[in-house]
């Protein structure tokens, strides 16, 4: 991409992200002042009154200046440079004073303002539903939580500070040009008209390029990540320059809509700076005829004149901020996105708490699909009866995890029912059904808190419970050779520990729970042999007397399942124990034959036999001959 420094560059051009929605200023601004500054309305009236006091002090100026020009050099009393000192002295205080006030009242308005949008922000991500979620990058969403909201911190506590002050001011001093002279006043003001013209066109322009340049950061972001998540791909296949290149591409992106808002920014002062020149030109020709015909005193001309220069200063402030405002107004447009984004898996009205009995789980006629695909379940019926284990095993993408997922309600079936104790899980509390499962993932989720404070995720910790949970979990012996035991600090994703460790961690989480339902997103298939054999024995006392709807890839861990449902296809192909299972030789047995190199006792075979095509014959199991 070439500089262009005056000039856009025709070729950069960007659509929406799902994170941008359209407001007016007029709703932006209206739902700041309802939902932040109204509440605290106490406080800004002290920062308004500042404010208007501090830019009020402008308006004396011109008349210090006419006083000492007609009664001390004309007049030449000099009784009167004591009470002008006097004056001067008392003004520069109060100014100072009120400035002050104001700019710390409206700093901490701002800032206050910002911490309750990324409160806002992080309660949404948190409760959003897992299909939006997993539309957006992550990194999108974090450029949306740190830099727009900075964007509008930077706005809320500079530019609105400095805007309203010069608003004041601008507004003060033209009150005192018409109070001093009315036809001065017209010569000068004339042009303002023209320049609110031309600052509205800056306005819009600087507005759009904001928002297309944050939409650039939101994709540098979630470049970013994706880079660091996977260096050592990109290492192992040689393609260092190849993410170079696109972060290049995105970062020059960025920098063209960002050069389009500053050209904006920077053509703002420059707009005011001559159509005021222009004003004060007519103004010194007509006070100038004016003075050679005596009709103008040379203290009212000083006077006014001082007026006339001092409304320059706050009129090109004024001039570059609402350009500045634009910028917080975009980036509030995208984080109220995310904030106003609606929940689609919400308690129904009236929902009432889950009542637990026996913590059976039914799946009734459970038809799903996603919306950026086809359909994944079609008409599951399944029955997982209480204290008893069921293990779900079948081809990737038969719908194994997406059971798991309804289970818990992170997605409700297009079709049919999920049960819990004869209750439709859809018409009670989310928080009830969720206190009454338990969930052990193929990927341990660790926090970088303590090792006390994951295994008692979102609970009092009870010291007896957490080292009692570490023991069921076979994980008390490594925690206590931890630099500080159970205090230490898991860090990032849980780094200072093995995996096995770490799944232990996530284990002993579950078991402190205590919840009567366990759900089990294969959580051996990542581990070596020693690790495994370990996390199996905590697994096996953690499912003793509860609810177990387990999935699993490795079918060795799955042999001692009370039943055994194999999905392919979106339905339910086999259900049954093992030995039955392997003995109907169908997907199970087959699944099984490609998982373990052999051929499972009485599984049907074709072989071929003089004069008699297409027989079959059975074979006992024994090793599958290499070609």
């Amino acid at each position: 991409m070439k500089d262009a420094l005056f000039t856009d560059a025709a070729s950069v051009k960007r659509e929406a992200d799902q994170l941008q929605v359209e407001y007016t200023t007029r709703e932006v601004i209206e739902r700041i002042w309802q939902e932040h500054f109204r509440p605290r309305l106490g406080l800004l009236i002290l920062a308004g009154v500042s404010l208007a006091f501090a830019a009020a002090t402008a308006g004396a100026i011109p008349f210090i200046i006419q006083m000492t020009a007609d009664n001390v050099f004309v007049d030449k009393k000099d009784e009167m440079i004591y009470p002008i000192m006097g004056f001067i002295f008392i003004v520069s205080v109060a100014k100072a004073i009120t400035e002050y006030i104001s700019t710390v009242a409206v700093g901490y308005l701002g800032i206050r303002f910002i911490a309750d949008l990324r409160i806002q922000m992080f309660a949404k991500i948190t409760e959003a539903d897992l299909s939006w979620i997993n539309s957006v990058h992550s990194g999108r969403l974090i450029a949306g939580f740190l830099y727009d909201a900075n964007l509008i911190r930077q706005t809320a506590s500079r530019a609105i500070v400095a805007l309203c002050q010069n608003l004041i001011k601008v507004i003060v001093l033209v009150g005192v040009m018409l109070y001093m002279d009315l036809r001065f006043s017209g010569v000068v003001l004339i042009l303002m008209p023209l320049a609110v013209f031309l600052l509205g066109r800056q306005r819009r322009k600087m507005r759009t390029s904001t928002t297309k340049s944050l939409q650039e950061t939101g994709d540098l972001s979630a470049l970013i990540s994706q880079t660091i998540a996977g260096l050592p791909i990109v290492r192992a296949y040689g393609q260092e320059q190849h993410e170079i290149n696109r972060a290049t591409k995105t970062i020059n992106r960025a920098l063209e809509f960002t050069m389009r808002g500053a050209r904006a920014r920077a053509a703002s002062g420059p707009f005011v700076e001559v159509l005021v020149g222009i004003g004060l030109a007519l103004l010194i020709y007509y006070a100038g005829v004016k003075g050679i015909t005596g009709a103008v005193t040379l203290g009212h001309f000083m006077g006014f004149m001082t007026a006339a220069m001092l409304i320059y200063q706050p009129m090109k402030s004024v001039a570059t901020l609402q350009t500045s405002v634009q910028e917080g107004v975009a980036a509030a447009s995208r984080v109220f996105g995310i904030i106003d984004r609606k929940r689609e898996l919400v308690d129904i009205p009236g929902a009432k708490p889950l009542k637990l009995t026996k913590g059976e789980l039914v799946f009734e006629n459970v038809s799903f699909a996603y919306e950026d695909g086809g359909r994944v379940l079609r008409n599951v019926s399944l029955k997982v009866p209480a204290g008893k284990t069921v293990a779900l095993v079948g081809p990737s993408g038969a719908g194994k995890s997406t059971m798991i997922n309804l289970a818990q309600r992170f997605f409700d079936p297009q079709e049919g029912r999920v049960l819990i104790d004869g209750q439709d899980i859809s018409k009670v509390t989310i928080a009830s059904l969720r206190k009454s499962l338990a969930l052990v993932t193929q990927d341990p989720v660790l926090f970088d808190e303590s090792i006390r404070e994951n295994i008692t995720y979102g609970s009092k910790g009870d010291e007896k419970a957490v080292v009692a949970a570490a023991r069921a979990a076979a994980a008390h012996n490594f925690i206590t050779r931890l630099p500080h035991g159970y205090d230490t600090r898991a860090g990032e994703a849980g780094n200072i520990l093995s995996g096995g460790e770490k799944q232990r961690i996530a284990i002993a989480r579950a078991v402190y729970k205590n919840a009567p339902i366990l759900l089990l997103d294969e959580p051996t298939s990542s581990l070596d042999s020693e690790a495994e054999a370990k996390v199996q024995e905590a697994l096996d006392k953690l499912m003793r007397g509860r609810t177990v709807l387990m999935i699993a890839h490795r079918l060795s861990t799955v042999k001692e399942a009370d039943l055994i449902c194999v999905l392919d296809k979106g339905g339910i192909a086999e259900m049954g124990r093992h030995e039955d299972l392997m003995r109907s030789g169908g997907l199970y047995a087959r699944l099984n034959s490609a998982q373990f190199g052999i051929i499972p006792d009485e599984v049907p075979v074709a072989v071929p036999t003089a004069g008699k095509k297409g027989k079959s014959a059975r074979r006992k199991s024994g090793p599958v001959p290499v070609k």
